[in-house]
């Protein structure tokens, strides 16, 4: 008898463990696809407008281009946060919105205070959360440095 107990326990917590990696690749590919989107929008918005950001005066084009991508990166990340910190809500693992947001945010940028907790039978999504906080962060940066550097390539006429 105690030999099924533990395959069925055993069972069960491999079904958890499956269940959580398949939520947190959903999570984390809608929030990539989701960023790749937009990035490749914010990328078309500025090279349509290449030959006005070409003219003189460079600098506040510039800071302006860099004021618009760091509203977006925070817009990404809100959405991302927003995501798993409505999923968390939607399965009852927290007992507040605010609290399923405040989770979400600090996992989600890997801050990682650690003063709110998953429960043990959901912490693997914790882990699949900063995964996806860091390769957002990590793709964001990339997109908002490649505009930058674009931006001046054109104002110095080495436009690609």
């Amino acid at each position: 008898m105690p030999g099924r107990l533990g395959q069925s326990w055993g069972r069960e917590k491999g079904a958890r463990v499956l269940i959580q990696i398949a939520l947190g690749a959903v999570l984390l590919m809608l929030s990539t696809v989701i960023a790749g989107a937009t990035a490749l929008a914010m990328l078309g918005f500025f090279r349509r407008r290449s030959d006005w950001l070409a003219r003189e005066p460079h600098d506040p084009k510039l800071v302006a281009a860099l004021m618009l991508a760091s509203l977006w990166v925070l817009l990404i990340v809100t959405l991302g946060v927003w995501g798993w910190a409505l999923t968390f809500h939607l399965l009852g693992i927290f007992a507040s919105l605010e609290e399923a947001l405040y989770f979400s945010l600090v996992v989600f940028t890997t801050l990682g205070f650690g003063d709110v907790l998953l429960p043990q039978q959901w912490r693997l999504l914790g882990g699949l959360m900063a995964v996806n906080g860091l390769l957002n962060m990590g793709m964001l940066t990339a997109v908002m440095i490649e505009t930058l550097r674009s931006i001046r390539a054109r104002q110095k006429g080495d436009w690609e």
